[in-house]
């Protein structure tokens, strides 16, 4: 297999059903051999509400921290499709959902892209950005706390985690068994030689009170991307590593200690580093109130090639942790696919006159990787970009069954419109129904925000008619054609039907001007 070829982590300052296919192969674990990282510090913060925010000015046009690019190598023997054997015509009805809240969230903070992202807890919705967040009450939108920057939450702290202006890539995810809210943000010292992970769990189910904050540290190496996802053993997360912030080394995953962090006690992570080959990978992120069948590993996935996906398995012992293990690849065959951007470039998304081409990240399966125990099955959702014919970027979804098994593609489908589609997010309520989330642009049709989805009676592999959530006002411009990083759909933990879409997209054309919107709907049939 060619492989990939992956750029280096500058740092800029500043549907139908899917064909019968062989069945999945299976692979013995690459790293044997866990590493133990024990964490730098730890401590308890004040209520969030009563810290003074820590926000100073941002230095003006300031790009967030360069993720790389890959070529996905084509499957042996393949060619690129010149169309995506996937698309069809969105199924006639209009998507089957009730708009419930449709609003503005975090807005530019001088700092691109916005990576966004939110969650949905019991009371409140919090979003996520490059370098603020806020607080939303679940019910009316009112904000509760914030715009505020990101760094408060570490007020205190001490170091990078507390620093201004040193962090990128936030997540926000709602520990639905715990009622806890998990934090996480990349940090970084000011001359780059110094890079941290660093965690804030709440220690109730108000985001706007008290966390125990962690971090720890990567050394020189840059822990880019990082991605997070809730499990009842661990927090599991994903990066892909710069050894001197420079050139790509491989992916790493990691395990943290969840019942230390809740609990406010010591805790370690247990890593197992990943080749050159592996890139962008993705753990399994819980969904619903029934957890996976007790002992099950954690499910990480990554682009293969460009007709196939791996599938790993992660088991953490944090007491006897040389008893951890990462195995892998399962290799699951999907409907093969051609690369948005296939040059390379970061930048091939139009926009109306006068807006720069933007980022398409169409070398990476998107954020979340969402898991759902139905009981009788288990299933993943899955979600990336794709060229849907003639340089036209559609988005791909997934429906993977048994991933913990032997992992099939039950459905799939590519969604497609006379705009490019792209920067999408994924999930699956409780009765099976999906919904997908993504930006649309073209060189008539400013960036704006939509999304669809299907209810489980719907014909295999199709969407119903998406529902266009916002229409764009404005275009980006001279904002080094950054764009995402990352999106998110996630699932209201409180009937495990109402879904909540945070998006970014532009309100006045301009640079470094970004906005994000937040939708809340959900299925009619699902209460």
């Amino acid at each position: 297999m060619k492989k990939p070829m992956i750029y280096s982590a500058t740092l800029l300052l500043g549907v139908c059903l899917l064909p019968a296919l062989s069945l999945p192969t299976f692979a013995q674990s690459r790293i044997s051999r866990p590493v133990v990282i024990p964490e730098v510090k730890h401590d308890v913060s004040p209520p969030l509400r009563d810290l003074v925010s820590r926000e100073s000015p941002v230095t003006k046009n300031r790009i967030a921290l360069l993720n790389p690019t890959r070529i996905v190598p084509l499957a042996p023997g393949s060619v690129a499709q010149s169309a995506d054997s996937l698309v069809s015509s969105p199924l006639k009805v209009q998507v089957a959902t009730t708009n419930i809240l449709n609003f503005d969230g975090v807005n530019a903070s001088g700092f691109a892209p916005p990576d966004t992202n939110g969650s949905v807890g019991s009371t409140q919705y919090v979003e996520t950005v490059n370098l603020r967040y806020a607080v939303y009450d679940k019910t009316t939108g009112a904000v509760i706390l914030g715009p505020i920057a990101m760094n408060t939450i570490w007020n205190g702290f001490g170091g990078s985690c507390a620093a201004a202006n040193q962090q990128s890539d936030p997540i926000v995810l709602w520990d639905k068994q715990a009622q806890r809210w998990l934090i996480t943000i990349l940090a970084y010292n000011s001359s780059f030689t110094q890079f941290l992970q660093c965690f804030a769990v709440s220690k109730t189910a108000d985001a706007t009170g008290s966390y125990n904050r962690y971090s720890f540290s990567f050394g020189n190496n840059l822990n880019d991307f990082p991605k997070f996802g809730v499990w009842p053993d661990a927090y599991y997360g994903s990066y892909d590593i710069f050894p001197g912030a420079a050139f790509y080394s491989g992916t790493e995953a990691c395990a943290y200690d969840r019942a230390a962090m809740l609990s406010g006690g010591t805790a370690i992570s247990v890593c197992f580093n990943q080749t050159i080959n592996d890139f962008a990978l993705l753990p399994s992120d819980l969904d619903g109130n029934t957890p996976p069948p007790t002992g099950e590993p954690n499910l990480y996935v990554e682009h293969k090639d460009t007709a196939s996906i791996n599938l790993f398995k992660f088991h953490v012992d944090f007491v006897n942790t040389q008893n951890s293990t990462f195995t892998g690849p399962t290799v699951i065959p999907v409907t093969p696919w051609t690369q948005i951007c296939p040059s390379g470039t970061r930048a091939c998304i139009p926009q109306p006159s006068p807006g720069e081409k933007v980022d398409a990240l169409g070398d990476r399966l998107n954020y979340r990787n969402a898991y759902r125990n139905f009981g009788d099955h288990e299933t993943l959702v899955l979600t990336h970009t794709v060229d849907k014919g003639q340089g036209v970027a559609g988005v791909r979804w997934y429906e993977i069954r048994n991933p913990n098994g032997t992992p099939t593609v039950f459905q799939s489908g590519t969604v497609a419109a006379g705009p490019n589609l792209w920067m999408p997010s994924i999930a699956m309520d409780k009765l099976g129904d999906i919904a997908v989330g993504f930006n649309a642009s073209s060189a008539s049709i400013k960036p704006s925000v939509i999304y669809t989805g299907r209810v489980p009676t719907d014909t295999l592999g199709r969407m119903e008619a998406p529902n266009k959530s916002f229409i764009g006002t404005g275009v980006q411009t001279s904002t080094s054609n950054r764009w995402g990083d990352y999106s998110s759909m996630s699932v209201d933990p409180a009937d495990d039907c109402t879904m909540w879409s945070s998006q970014e997209y532009v309100k006045t054309t301009g640079s470094f001007n970004w906005n994000t919107r937040i939708v809340k709907f959900k299925f009619n049939a699902c209460n």
